[in-house]
């Protein structure tokens, strides 16, 4: 079950109680308020609060900025000037806070991104629930032979179903030894914070998660791409569903100059004005090692 029904409960109530607000209020993101997007099989982001708008943005831009920005002439061009020049205060003037449920070694890999206020699930103080990350039998795939961080090709029928069996035992066997080492049944029972050593990475954790509008754009970056591990990127695309309602203005941006653009090396950029002068250009003459010519070439393929 994503939400509890104590969580549940909580969300009604908070629904049935609205208050009004003088503040900057974006209508795309009170959508989304208490609302949980499932993700995966157990998980889901909801959001909590958030803070300003496209409007913010603009704001603060022009408080900074002063007459300078004034030949811009509307905030759309104001915003995709900003995010066109890797201007970033304008856009952490926007805060987010996010509840998400998520399995731990994927809450292991987004804690990477420092820049953010985190309160997690503590197995210190409470018994963690039964729930465990199982992949869809087209998500188990073997290691790729290209890429030592990614996946190949997907397991054959057999090898998915003996993999998902070994994943669902080993995880039930800990958690039934975890409940083992807890019981108070006759026994003393092991403190919660020793017990939880046991666990799996695949059980799910939860935590709040706040961070401001840029450096959520930079995890999104990161975290959305295709290239992403499919686990962290569907909790990536979730979120980025509800930023797209919140500041429709700035996300626009982002995904034009940020997820649709590319940058180039002064390198790349003397081979295609070579190329643009009609000179054939290779790998053995760009000065490029053979990744980053591939990853030119990809660019303009």
């Amino acid at each position: 079950m994503p939400l509890s029904p104590d969580q549940q409960a909580e969300i009604a109530a908070q629904r049935a109680t609205p208050r009004p607000t003088l503040r900057a209020v974006s209508d795309g993101m009170e959508a989304h308020l208490y609302h949980a997007n499932p993700v995966l099989d157990h998980g889901f982001v909801r959001v909590i609060d958030y803070m300003g708008d496209d409007a913010a943005i603009v704001q603060a831009a022009r408080v900074s900025y002063g007459a300078g920005t004034k030949h811009v002439q509307n905030d759309e061009g104001l915003i995709r000037y900003l995010m066109r020049h890797w201007h970033s205060t304008p856009f952490e003037m926007c805060e987010i806070k996010l509840h998400v449920k998520l399995p731990i070694f994927v809450a292991r890999q987004w804690i990477r991104h420092r820049t953010a206020n985190v309160n997690e699930y503590s197995a210190r103080y409470s018994v963690m629930d039964r729930e465990f990350y199982i992949p869809a039998p087209e998500q188990l795939a073997a290691q790729s032979t290209q890429n030592n961080q990614g996946r190949g090709a997907v397991l054959d029928g057999s090898e998915a179903a003996r993999v998902l069996d070994i994943l669902k035992t080993d995880a039930m066997r800990a958690y039934d030894n975890y409940e083992a080492m807890l019981s108070q049944d006759g026994q003393q029972g092991l403190a919660r914070e020793l017990a939880r050593m046991n666990l799996p990475a695949n059980i799910y954790t939860q935590w709040y998660w706040k961070t401001d509008l840029h450096n959520l754009f930079h995890f999104l970056r990161l975290r959305a791409d295709a290239h992403a591990q499919y686990e962290i990127r569907v909790y990536a695309e979730a979120i980025a569903a509800c930023v797209r309602d919140w500041v429709p203005l700035a996300y626009a941006a982002f995904e034009d100059y940020r997820m649709g653009g590319a940058t180039l090396s002064a390198k790349a950029l003397a081979c295609l004005r070579r190329m643009l002068a009609g000179e054939k250009v290779t790998q053995e003459t760009s000065g490029m090692s053979a990744r980053e010519w591939r990853e030119f070439i990809d660019i303009f393929g």
